[in-house]
């Protein structure tokens, strides 16, 4: 199994997992969501990751959103199940209910808090991949996971069994070309918007087609079809969306749902510990999107300043 195993390639979405008041999963909100994402041209469809707040959930839980977004995209676009954890034992429980759902592939983080050595690392990715039969996307998001997949720990990796991709979240341009240098014969490489394909990379995963409308996916595609003024124009907007919606000091999964819910979008409410935001910072974000001509529809917008 290698890069060309898979058909992953362009705007993908990291999908929220909308919880209601109560804490417990809204399972048609959920699917409504993967409608309106495909609707504004997504081409895959990442479940249970950091967007999707995968540490809040039990493993269950996991493994129900894979089977429910598997039957909900019904094969228009391919799924991918988000099975981090720290335990190896959990991630292979987690990658065979994924495979067993439908989906496409799991997405596996290196273990996080802990700090395993470079051998660990990847003989947890090895396990895995000898476990279970099924096309694996790398996770590099050293912010958050603590371990960073180097590009040369990112090259070791390449050369395992079923690993085929990796999402780059290092948000470092000279760590994403690196591993592109090191790994991209063997791997597809996601992630950076415009300047990643720019430097050969298969596309990215973003957030912003679950609240902004088809120009979230336009980007990658007005690129491929070799008109990059405009691609710069989609790429420079779709950035300061998202600044607006993070600043000023904002949790960023936290804000994503505050944004789908003030585009009348099905984010619902994060899962403690995380906290719906208050009402001067839902204000600002309303103000700074809409200073970008990104305007939430009327009675949403009265709704929020009551």
């Amino acid at each position: 199994m290698d890069k060309n195993s898979v058909d992953w390639h362009g705007p993908n979405v990291a999908l929220a997992t909308p919880f209601d008041a109560a804490g417990e999963i809204d399972e048609a909100a959920f699917c409504e969501n993967v409608e309106l994402c495909l609707e504004n041209g997504v081409t895959g469809l990442l479940v249970s990751g950091c967007t999707g707040e995968f540490w809040a959930l039990t493993k269950d839980e996991r493994k129900r959103l894979f089977k429910l977004c598997v039957d909900a995209a019904a094969g228009r676009a391919p799924v991918i199940g988000g099975t981090g954890a720290i335990r190896t034992e959990d991630v292979i429980e987690l990658t065979e209910a994924a495979k067993d759902a439908g989906c496409s592939g799991a997405m596996v983080l290196p273990p996080f808090f802990v700090k395993p050595s470079f051998a660990d690392i990847v003989a947890h990715y090895q396990a895995v991949s000898d476990a279970v039969e099924i096309p694996i996307l790398l996770y590099n998001i050293p912010a958050n996971a603590v371990n960073e997949l180097t590009p040369e720990l990112t090259a070791r990796l390449a050369d395992i069994e079923n690993v085929v991709a990796i999402k780059e979240s290092s948000f470092d341009l000279n760590v994403f070309y690196r591993t592109i240098v090191l790994a991209g014969d063997r791997l597809r490489v996601f992630g950076m918007g415009l300047p990643g394909l720019l430097v050969g990379a298969w596309g990215s995963f973003g957030v912003n087609a679950q609240y902004w409308d088809s120009q979230s996916c336009d980007f990658y595609f007005t690129y491929k079809q070799g008109d990059l003024e405009r691609a710069k124009v989609l790429h420079n907007k779709s950035d300061a969306l998202r600044d607006a919606i993070s600043a000023p000091d904002r949790n960023t999964y936290v804000a994503i749902k505050a944004a789908m819910n003030l585009f009348d979008r099905p984010g619902g409410y994060p899962r403690l510990p995380l906290r719906p935001l208050n009402d001067a910072d839902l204000a600002d974000m309303r103000a700074r999107m809409e200073r970008l001509g990104v305007r939430p529809p009327d009675r949403v917008r009265a709704a929020v300043a009551e």
